[in-house]
């Protein structure tokens, strides 16, 4: 590392800095990466969370010129948060909000993202204005850098026309909260230079008419290109014009502390239409009409996009045989109810008498399809990429024409694009706004592309500034990207307007230089992203980030894109094999990956960078491990019976010596061992007592088959349950013989395991072995798949639909008892207020909304605490890695509300970690069920 970020680093710890500073070159790499196609890696990576560290880190590169560059999200796509110098990454300190009374206004820091804000403000029928694709990644720092806007209502609920107010950490290190007066005048008082500078400009601009005239017209279009220069036009207050000046500003100018939005409607009725057109300019006929009825999207794809999404679930099959030319708008239009809606639906339909559609239009309104469209309409970018050819880059571009030469303008383009050779290049965007994206792969492996690229840039630019007049950058930013060409799409006199603004906000060129305004006309060219055929399950991946909010490591060590990036940077370095990988960067990389696989649902193409985690613990498992594990799954019953030994064992010397002494003595065992004897916590169990595993079940014509989990089976009550109550093995037998079930275990039931404990570990053949012999046991006990099996952990249940045979109908407790019991039980709504938690194998299947109607059947008030994903006890990781579930429930007893006073999940050991940290106990599910219930009267 560099002397003078040594010097960085030790000012900062001269100062007391307290939140994490990263110099390891592996966090560097990961950390310093963000969606776009460059790649520069940090010298120093600092977290801050909360503006006196911002001020601290502002002031100590200020003093030794160091320069600096803000990263929220890192979804950014033209290269505005990447950097080779100091990275200041927004840590979750920074995720602070209020509601006003009616979620009129919302006040959000920019660690929140804007998907967060959005269900915060889905109670009161209301949203924030930008709803850029990636809205559930995007935070709101970065939305706000990068003025946002998306798909619906152009540039009127972009960030710039939503916003009410700022708080801002200025390049001096000041503070300028606009919302609060004595903020204003104080900051007037000490910044003379700068008001008066800023009032300077705005008076040129408005004193010269071509100037204004310019800036007035591009702002008719969406315009993310250079700084808003529409703010010099559109206020008189110098502090107004300053704090509009920071919207879209990239991190160049300052950084966003707070921010207060006006939110929009957000109606609870919507529907979505894909209409389908020949070409492109039928498609475009329908834009003036359509501006004429309550649209709120219509989204062009073109028939490559199409292609890339035609196999989703959502799309219809009958695109496959589509002609090439042809394109569809995703239309959608939403209402405050439903006689409203049908009305709107009936207008827009009327638009289409006179054009031609190669279909009927029929509208979306089953809210689960009009989601799932829509998903696949928001991750199009990513689902595009994961079809370029392996080693290749994806570039996204996004342009804005007006809309009487749009359709001329996109034939155009697509004229060049396919004269330079861009194969499977993908066209789509918001058509009422005249905003359209467009995507091609270059393989920025080979000099020759990297040239192709340039030459392409200067036609492109040239045919969207000087034959269109449209906008070079709508909505995406100008990063490095396009800084080039900024002058050329404003004029030399507007540009010396931006550069000026640069000099007056940050006269020492130290916030995120070379962003927006560049010298270097080859800039855009220049630290190009290689992304390295590594391994088939990542290949698609183009490190968007929409993975990382899932993520129950992303503050403790690495989200998923970040462990892809490092995989791929070690995969492309001689020498650096699988194996070697894991020896080098073992914690970060696999012991605190959750392999939970929820990253693969936020992942517009499904990848699952567990499975990879997986692969290379099976790559380097020795002939010893297999065959201990072996050894281990082939005597399951042992095993099992040694860790109901242990933990009564355990129990008896917490009764004799107490909870303290338990916590000391397992502290540091658990240290000293290197974390390989498991961290013991008040909330661990006895052993399970598996007495009515051996009694006989009353014989019934209702059959069904028990599997209890090798967990359950191993695994009894905690000590906060109280000596009274039952074990979850006991207390799911009674409440199937309450409803009428005749109860059979399999055979051999100590012998059986889902194998999921062993596979997840890379221990593949073990865990295929355990699996195969679960089913034959399922299949012998349910007379070959006629008697339905009942599975009592969610994680093991979905473990077994996917290895088991379609012949068996598998459930886990939710799903069975929903489907089976409710019919057979009578349920009395209890007067209580319970948490529930879903499991991350809960949430794959689909259940978060069953689990939740399950317990509002049995009490008064169902509480989600907000921000609760993953748990991170993964599997049985928490015994060993207490710090992941820590880090993943660290909001959780926060979240609670203080009236909570039990708490209900489907996983026992997941159910460790949540009554860990949240200080109430959570169980199984069947016993809120068991409490709420009694049989029917027809069964007494």
């Amino acid at each position: 590392m560099n002397s003078i970020y040594k010097q960085v680093e030790k000012d900062l710890k001269k100062a007391g800095y307290a939140s994490p500073v990263y110099h390891d070159p592996l966090y560097l790499l990961a950390k310093g990466t963000d969606a776009g196609m460059y790649r520069l890696i940090p010298k120093l990576v600092v977290q801050v969370n909360n503006e006196l560290e911002v001020i601290t880190v502002m002031n100590v590169c200020r003093k030794l010129r160091v320069p600096l560059t803000f990263k929220a999200g890192g979804t950014s796509l033209s290269g505005q948060t990447i950097t080779d110098s100091v990275l200041l990454e927004t840590g979750p300190g920074f995720t602070r909000f209020s509601i006003d009374a009616d979620g009129k206004e919302i006040t959000l820091q920019p660690g929140i993202t804007g998907g967060r804000a959005n269900t915060l403000l889905a109670k009161y029928h209301r949203k924030i204005g930008p709803s850029p694709a990636s809205v559930s990644s995007a935070k709101i720092g970065g939305i706000i850098g990068n003025n946002a806007s998306g798909a619906s209502y152009g540039i009127a609920t972009n960030s710039y026309n939503t916003l009410k107010g700022l708080r801002l950490v200025m390049a001096d290190g000041s503070i300028l909260d606009t919302r609060l007066m004595d903020s204003r005048k104080s900051f007037i008082a000490a910044h003379p230079a700068l008001i008066t500078g800023l009032q300077q400009l705005a008076a040129k601009v408005k004193q010269d008419a071509t100037m204004t005239t310019k800036i007035s017209r591009k702002y008719e279009l969406k315009n993310t290109t250079g700084y808003g220069l529409n703010a010099l036009l559109d206020f008189n207050d110098p502090l107004d014009i300053l704090w509009h000046l920071m919207i879209g500003s990239e991190g160049t100018l300052g950084f966003i502390s707070e921010a207060t939005f006006n939110t929009v409607d957000n109606f609870p009725c919507s529907a979505a239409a894909l209409v389908f057109f020949p070409d492109i300019r039928e498609a475009c006929k329908a834009i003036s009409p359509l501006l004429l009825c309550e649209v709120s999207a219509a989204e062009l794809m073109d028939r490559n996009a199409l292609s890339s999404v035609q196999n989703n679930a959502g799309i219809p099959g009958m695109i496959r045989s589509l002609d090439e030319q042809v394109v569809a708008l995703l239309i959608d239009t939403a209402a405050p109810d439903e006689i409203i809606l049908d009305q709107q639906i009936r207008e827009i339909g009327n638009v289409f008498k006179d054009i031609h559609t190669l279909f009927p239009i029929e509208f979306i309104r089953d809210s689960r399809e009009y989601n799932r469209v829509w998903k696949v309409r928001k991750g199009l970018f990513t689902s595009v990429a994961a079809t370029r050819p392996g080693g290749t880059s994806c570039l996204i571009e996004d342009v804005a024409f007006r809309p009487e030469v749009l359709a001329d303008a996109l034939v155009a383009l697509r004229s060049l694009i396919q004269r330079f050779g861009y194969k499977g290049s993908v066209m789509w965007g918001h058509l009422l706004d005249g905003n359209v994206h467009f995507v091609i792969m270059p393989d920025f492996r080979d000099p020759v592309e990297i040239e192709k690229y340039r030459q392409f840039m200067d036609e492109f630019v040239h045919l969207i500034v000087h034959k269109f007049d449209g906008s070079l950058k709508a909505e995406h930013g100008t990063g490095r990207n396009m800084a080039p060409f900024v002058k050329e799409e404003w004029g030399p006199d507007l540009y010396d307007i931006m550069h000026s603004i640069k000099q007056l906000f940050d006269p020492g060129n130290i916030l995120n230089p070379g962003v927006i305004l560049n010298k270097d006309p080859l800039v855009h060219i220049k630290n190009l992203k290689r992304i390295p055929e590594a391994n088939d399950i990542i290949d698609k991946c183009i490190e968007c980030g929409f993975c990382e909010n899932d993520c129950p490591s992303k503050n403790l060590t690495l989200t998923p894109r970040q462990r892809i990036v490092v995989y791929r940077e070690l995969h492309r370095l001689d020498g650096i094999s699988e194996r070697n990988l894991k020896r080098a960067f073992a914690y970060p990389w696999e012991e605190t990956c959750a392999t939970d696989g929820l990253c693969a649902l936020a992942c517009p193409v499904e990848i699952n960078t567990g499975n990879l985690v997986k692969e290379l613990r099976y790559i380097s498992h020795g002939r010893m491990a297999n065959k201990l594990a072996e050894s281990f799954a082939a005597h399951m019953q042992m095993t099992t019976a040694f860790i109901r030994r242990l933990l009564n064992l355990l129990s008896v010397i917490q009764r004799i010596t107490g909870p303290a002494f338990m916590q000391w003595a397992s502290h540091g065992l658990h240290r000293n061992s290197g974390s390989t004897i498991p961290l013991w916590n008040k909330y661990m169990p006895g052993g399970a007592g598996l007495k009515l595993l051996r009694q006989p079940s009353p014989v019934n014509n209702l059959k069904v088959v028990y599997f209890p989990t090798c967990i359950n089976r191993s695994l009894g009550k905690s000590s906060d349950y109280g000596s009274k109550e039952l074990e979850v093995v006991e207390k799911t037998i009674n409440l199937l013989h309450k409803a009428g079930y005749h109860v059979i275990i399999p055979e051999n039931i100590d012998r059986l395991c889902c194998g999921m404990a062993f596979d997840s570990k890379g221990y593949k053949e073990a865990g295929k072995r355990k699996a195969a012999e679960l089913e034959k046991a399922l299949l012998e006990a349910t007379d070959g798949g006629n008697i339905p099996v009942y599975c009592d952990m969610s994680p093991c249940l979905l473990r077994m639909k996917e290895t088991h045979s379609p012949r068996l109908s598998l459930y886990e407790p939710v799903e069975f008892i929903l489907q089976f019991l409710v019919p057979r039980l009578s349920f009395t709504i209890l007067s209580k207020k319970v948490a529930i938690h879903s499991t991350c194998s809960t949430t794959k299947m689909g259940l978060n909304d069953q689990f939740r109607r399950l317990a509002e059947m049995c009490c008064t008030e169902v509480v989600v605490p907000d921000e609760i994903g993953c748990c991170g006890w993964a599997g049985d990781k928490g015994f060993t890695r207490p710090e992941l579930n820590r880090s993943a429930l660290k909001l959780l007893k926060h979240n609670l509300p203080p009236e909570v006073k039990e708490g209900y999940s489907t996983s026992r050991t997941c159910e460790i970690g949540l009554s860990l940290h949240s200080g109430i106990t959570y169980k199984s599910v069947v016993y809120l069920v068991d409490e709420a219930t009694c049989p029917v009267a027809d069964q007494l």
